[in-house]
């Protein structure tokens, strides 16, 4: 990989062990993965929910095209916490008494080996609200992608 090449952090969500290989191959044939390696999370919660997280190098397509469910995320490595924009600023409002605040310092310690997102409430009349969603995870393996 070129040093100047960007990447990004992307998820995959599947809601079934069965499908994991076929997406793997989409992966595969579709992104450059950063060494080739590709972590296969499953939700603690609930045993037929799975995550594969990936870094690729950036390129100029919109990925959740390419491949349904996926999305870029952020990484916090000292607590294996994969998270959203969105959900980082509503940890920043949780943990700073509801204000918004670019240069807050978040305590992670709460959120280890989970992935945070967002959700809408849609209200009706009344403001959408955001939900924080948060999905514990286990890491079930690391695959090694093979070259072709």
């Amino acid at each position: 990989m070129n040093e100047n090449n960007k990447t990004v952090l992307l998820a995959t969500f599947i809601n079934h062990r069965s499908k994991v290989s076929s997406v793997l191959k989409l992966i595969a044939k579709n992104f450059d993965v950063i060494n080739d390696r590709i972590f296969l999370l499953r939700d603690a919660k609930d045993k037929n929910s799975y995550v594969l997280s990936y870094n690729i190098v950036k390129q100029e397509v919109t990925f959740s095209d390419v491949i349904h469910n996926t999305i870029s995320l952020h990484r916090k490595k000292e607590t294996n916490t994969l998270y959203t924009l969105n959900a980082l600023n509503e940890i920043v409002k949780l943990q700073n008494n509801g204000k918004e605040d670019s240069n807050f310092s978040v305590d992670w310690s709460d959120y280890k080996n989970c992935i945070l997102l967002t959700k809408i409430i849609e209200l009706g009349d009344v403001e959408d609200t955001v939900e924080l969603r948060r999905i514990d995870t286990v890491l079930e393996k690391i695959i090694k992608l093979r070259k072709e």
